[in-house]
C-alpha cells in the first residue's frame, strides 16, 4: 500500500480512538506507528516484538487491548488460518478486496488479486440474488521452497511460542 494511503487509514484510527475518547499513549502510539508502517501480516506477538522496538516499555496487554480496536475501525482484519493465533491483515483499509495464500508449514502469506475471481463472485452472487459486501478466498498450501529444498527459510521466522 503506498505510503499515504497507510497515512490515511492511520489518521483514520487516530480519528476512531478519539471519538471513542480514548487515550493515546506512548505505548499505543508505537503500536499504531508499527501496523500501520508495515505490509506484513502479523500476529500479536509480532506485533509486541515490532512494537517494542520503537519504545521498549510496550505491554503484551496493550497490544491485545489494541488489536481489537484496529478491527473494529475495519481497518486491520483479523485473519484466522486455523493456528492456535490469529494473523493480522493492515492491508484491509484501503484494500479490502484482495486474496490470500498462506503456507501451512511457514505460514507465509501472499496476497493477490485475480480479474477473474471477481468476475465469478460476481456471476454468483447475481444468479443468487445477492449484493457482495465483502469476500475472502484463502487457499491453503506449501510454498515451493519447501519443495525445492526440503525445508523453507521462512519457517524459523513465523515460529510461535
Amino acid at each position: 500500500m503506498p505510503v499515504t494511503e497507510k497515512q490515511n487509514a492511520k489518521q483514520k484510527f487516530m480519528d476512531f480512538l478519539a471519538k471513542k475518547q480514548l487515550r493515546i499513549t506512548s505505548q499505543r502510539q508505537a503500536i499504531i506507528d508499527t501496523v500501520f508502517s508495515t505490509e506484513e501480516h502479523f500476529t500479536a506477538e509480532q506485533l509486541l516484538e515490532w512494537s517494542r522496538h520503537r519504545d521498549k516499555s510496550v505491554s503484551r496487554a496493550t497490544v491485545y487491548r489494541t488489536l481489537p480496536l484496529l478491527t473494529e475501525s475495519g481497518l486491520v482484519r483479523e485473519m484466522d488460518f486455523g493456528k492456535d493465533y490469529k494473523f493480522y491483515d493492515p492491508n484491509y483499509a484501503e484494500h479490502p478486496n484482495h486474496n490470500h495464500i498462506i503456507c501451512q508449514d511457514c505460514d507465509k502469506i501472499v496476497e493477490f488479486e485475480s480479474e477473474k475471481i471477481a468476475k465469478l463472485e460476481d456471476e454468483i452472487s447475481h444468479k443468487l440474488g445477492f449484493s457482495i459486501k465483502a469476500q475472502r478466498l484463502q487457499i491453503t498450501g506449501n510454498c515451493e521452497e519447501l519443495k525445492k529444498l526440503g525445508a523453507c527459510r521462512h519457517k524459523s521466522c513465523h515460529e510461535h511460542e
